[in-house]
């Protein structure tokens, strides 16, 4: 019985403990993409504009500029290229973030262990057992939730790219919309890289999906099922 009771207390602990392993190797974001990508868009060229602000403030100058170096690298991956200077680009790519600390909560469920009263009893061969106290043998009984708060890291790009070719004069038309979202212990320059990414896997995709892009911690990997 007692061997019984300590693999009863341990489940979840170690339920827990895999379930941390398993996600420990994965960055996973959350991807939402838009876009009327022009058929003719292969290979034009493309410049920064500055974002409109945000509540939450805008990154420094420095910071914007590293920010929009990793999306020109991946936007030169898709065949599109930096405006020369001097050049009006046919594109313009604007990228915006939020970085902010959230608080989340999840369901912890409670068990107890009270100690049972075993009555005494007698054997078949009249032998006499007093009563006692113990843990009962049908091990902890669950008895509810509680509520056990936590605080993560919230971080979100948005990505748009839009054709000045595709709207009125002096009004660009957005052809590309993407919104990427991380929630983890990472802050917001350590996982820039993989969300820029994240929003151009699959470039331009589909028409209003949702979907989740994962990274490998270890190697950067885009983790493909």
């Amino acid at each position: 019985m007692n061997s019984f009771l300590a693999r009863a207390r341990l489940f979840p602990v170690l339920l827990s403990a895999v379930l941390l392993s398993g996600c420990a190797s994965a960055l996973v974001t959350q991807v939402t993409s838009f876009n009327q990508w022009p058929a003719d868009a292969a290979g034009s060229s493309f410049s920064f504009i500055k974002p409109p602000p945000n509540r939450w403030g805008a990154p420094q100058e420095l910071e914007q500029a590293t920010y929009e170096r990793y999306a020109q690298l991946e936007l030169e991956k898709l065949g599109l290229r930096p405006a020369a200077v001097g050049e009006r680009a046919r594109l313009l790519a604007e990228l915006s973030t939020v970085s902010q600390t959230q608080q989340r909560t999840y369901l912890q469920p409670v068990y107890e262990d009270p100690l049972v009263f075993y009555p005494p009893r007698r054997n078949a061969a009249g032998q006499y057992f007093p009563g006692f106290w113990a843990p009962s043998r049908f091990g902890p009984t669950y008895v509810g939730d509680r509520v056990v708060p936590y605080t993560v890291q919230f971080s979100q790009l948005n990505l748009r790219l839009l054709d000045t070719r595709s709207g009125p004069p002096g009004q660009p038309r957005a052809v590309f919309e993407s919104r990427v979202v991380y929630e983890g212990d990472a802050a917001l320059p350590a996982v820039m890289p993989y969300l820029v990414r994240a929003a151009l896997d699959g470039f331009p995709g589909q028409n209003g999906q949702v979907r989740q892009v994962r990274f490998d911690r270890e190697t950067g990997a885009l983790i493909r099922k």
